[in-house]
């Protein structure tokens, strides 16, 4: 049986952990702190053993919910990726899971356990007896060339990014002064053309970029017209083998100068050039196929103390979904999806 050990943030490692080679962006200490920050929450890092060996960590952050305590790892709607482990090749991820389970529940007294574990199989959750649900997400493999990379899109994919080259837009990386506003400005005016409004505020954005941006984990991209003009914006968070699509907006009266495909192709190789071997795409969206992505499917368990706790806890999230998603399928069936709105993951 595997045992934990609840580390103190200011006394962390953080270089040993980070040289794991299932480390990613979500798991660092620049973005715990983010989602600390606009929570208000208890970043949680345990040292995990089996005897006096090191098995690897855990990473999460605590939350309380109508007076409820829970861990998360992530919790829905943090707009975070894959958490979770960090563990040395031998180390079992059931264990491992089971240790943190009775942690959570006995030393730190939560109600309610989280976890989207990138390592973690649907064959484990299921012998585990866990409530879980398939989180799909797509990939695009970066270990081949550009060239490829390219190649593997769409015909469609190929010429809309072939006609934002001939409308002679820009796309640079963009510093993180007043960028927040910017992109949130886009992301609006995205959602109004559904008649919706962003599911995360601009403070989020500003909280992000304030904790993850100097760490050099998050590129923020913008695309200019001839004119000068800031016609769309992106955020990709990256560390290790993934990088990641956030999110992007552009404002509508300039889409048909296909910023967006520029904006994706441009993230996929500023990534690629900093020897990151996927770009996730943060979730599932017909708009994405386009781009010759493959379909990765991934387990996100959910366990509570009570079964009226977990009850309670996936009603909550039905019914905020459930007018958006009414919204959104109405829009879809009248005009389509439109190619820059990132719905969301975890």
């Amino acid at each position: 049986m595997y045992r934990a050990e609840r580390l103190k943030i200011d006394s962390i490692d953080w270089n040993t952990i980070d040289k794991f080679a299932d480390r990613n962006v979500f798991q660092r200490p620049h973005w715990l702190a983010y989602i600390q920050d606009f929570t208000g929450g208890d970043v949680v890092v345990l040292a995990l053993y089996d005897g006096n060996n090191l098995a690897g960590f855990f990473s999460g952050v605590i939350i309380k919910k109508f007076g409820i305590p829970i861990l998360g790892s992530p919790f829905r709607g943090w707009m975070t990726g894959y958490m979770g482990f960090n563990l040395l090749p031998d180390a079992s991820r059931i264990e491992a899971i089971k240790c943190v389970e009775l942690f959570a529940f006995r030393e730190l007294g939560c109600w309610h356990l989280e976890i989207l574990d990138y390592g973690l199989s649907f064959e484990e959750a299921e012998s585990m007896g866990y409530d879980f649900r398939r989180f799909e997400t797509y990939l695009t493999d970066l270990r081949v060339s550009k060239d490829d990379i390219f190649s593997g899109m769409s015909s469609s994919c190929r010429r809309a990014y072939r006609k934002s080259v001939k409308e002679n837009l820009v796309v640079e990386v963009a510093e993180p002064e007043g960028f927040a506003s910017e992109y949130y400005d886009q992301v609006k005016d995205v959602f109004a053309k559904q008649d919706m409004t962003p599911t995360y505020s601009l403070e989020r954005v500003e909280k992000l970029i304030a904790n993850v941006h100097p760490s050099g984990d998050l590129l923020l991209a913008r695309v200019r017209n001839p004119d000068g003009k800031s016609i769309a914006t992106g955020i990709y968070p990256g560390f290790g083998t993934f990088c990641y699509f956030w999110g992007n907006g552009s404002w509508r009266q300039y889409q048909n100068a296909r910023p967006n495909e520029a904006l994706h192709l441009f993230a996929m190789h500023y990534w690629k050039d900093r020897g990151t071997d996927f770009y996730d795409w943060g979730g599932a969206s017909s708009y994405k196929l386009k781009y010759g992505v493959t379909s990765h499917f991934v387990p996100g368990l959910k366990k509570s103390r009570s079964r009226s706790i977990l009850f309670a806890r996936n009603m909550a999230e039905r019914l905020y979904y459930l007018p958006r998603r009414f919204k959104r399928q109405l829009y879809v069936k009248k005009v389509g999806v439109p190619d820059n709105v990132r719905p969301g993951g975890s």
